[in-house]
């Protein structure tokens, strides 16, 4: 078949969930609120975290992050999808695509290490309360943040470089939100069997390493918890606990089902519903189920806002 891709001009059709939704009108307008979700809640709590001199510790340094990664994530995907579909405009250029899936695998790998560095946190924070100053110092928790970034960084750029080296066909059509390489793969006139199965195993070493730790902080965690004698103690430490392995749920979920099940076991369907989940949904809660809950975060807010907007 004939090749396309052979300069930087060619490009590729975003089909997306508006236009082959039956109600396109009612989703896109639900994915304009939650956009605005987004950044609103996220947009607030890192003015929070960055202003309020109380929520200078690691705790809340790390949860900044959070709040920044998901801020872009949704911001790469969720305007272009919104625009396309007002313009009735679903084009990307070959160049577009590849930065798409750069930064879209930059923040969601940083996350998912960053996640796991929280559970550590947590972990120090309940277990070693004393040392918890010294373990999770200023320096740490910026190696912890720059190790999330650069790691990400650069298996995004080998993935990305190597996805679009591939000879696409004369479909240009990726059925899917935003360019991943699962379903540009499928376009690919070469055999990607290869490719595929280190797709697979680089996604189970970057979500089953990370989860293995998160899941050892916390069956460690929860001894420690059994044995507080302060009922006060065990509720506050389960209270902020909850609200991050909530967040790991809803992840690791998404992420386990698009990177580690193989192919045959979802349809483009379940896929573009998953993106739709942890590139708009989940940005929108990740803010509200951490602030909601804590009265350090909601005092912050106000103090930085003003009673009379909260």
């Amino acid at each position: 078949m004939e090749h396309w891709n052979s300069t930087l001009g060619s490009g590729f059709i975003l089909m997306g969930i508006l236009n082959d939704s039956l109600s396109p009108e009612l989703i896109c307008a639900t994915v304009t609120v939650l956009y605005t979700l987004a950044l609103t809640s996220n947009g607030f709590l890192l003015l929070a975290i960055t202003m309020d001199a109380r929520l200078h510790v690691p705790m809340y340094l790390l949860l900044g992050q959070l709040s920044l990664m998901d801020l872009l994530f949704t911001s790469v995907v969720t305007p272009k999808a919104f625009v396309d579909y007002l313009l009735s405009e679903n084009t990307i250029s070959f160049g577009g695509c590849a930065l798409q899936m750069f930064l879209a695998l930059t923040l969601g790998g940083a996350e998912d290490l960053l996640l796991a560095f929280m559970a550590y946190d947590r972990y120090v924070a309940i277990c070693h309360p004393l040392n918890y100053m010294v373990l999770m110092r200023p320096r740490v928790c910026w190696l912890m943040v720059a190790t999330s970034w650069v790691l990400s960084s650069l298996s995004a750029l080998g993935h990305t470089l190597y996805t679009m080296h591939f000879p696409f066909c004369m479909s240009q059509e990726i059925s899917h939100l935003l360019c991943e390489i699962p379903p540009l793969l499928k376009l690919a006139c070469a055999d990607t069997s290869r490719y595929e199965l280190m797709v697979y195993a680089t996604g189970v070493t970057f979500l089953l390493l990370p989860l293995s730790a998160i899941v050892s902080s916390y069956t460690l965690i929860l001894l420690t918890v059994l044995h507080m004698p302060s009922n006060e103690g065990r509720r506050k430490a389960l209270v902020t606990c909850s609200s991050h392995l909530t967040v790991v749920g809803m992840f690791y979920g998404a992420a386990t089902f698009m990177y580690v099940l193989p192919s045959s076991l979802h349809s483009p369907k379940q896929d573009n519903i998953i993106s739709v989940f942890y590139t708009i949904v989940t940005p929108a809660l990740n803010p509200l189920i951490y602030s909601l809950r804590n009265k350090e975060v909601m005092g912050a807010l106000r103090r930085v806002l003003g009673k009379h907007i909260l």
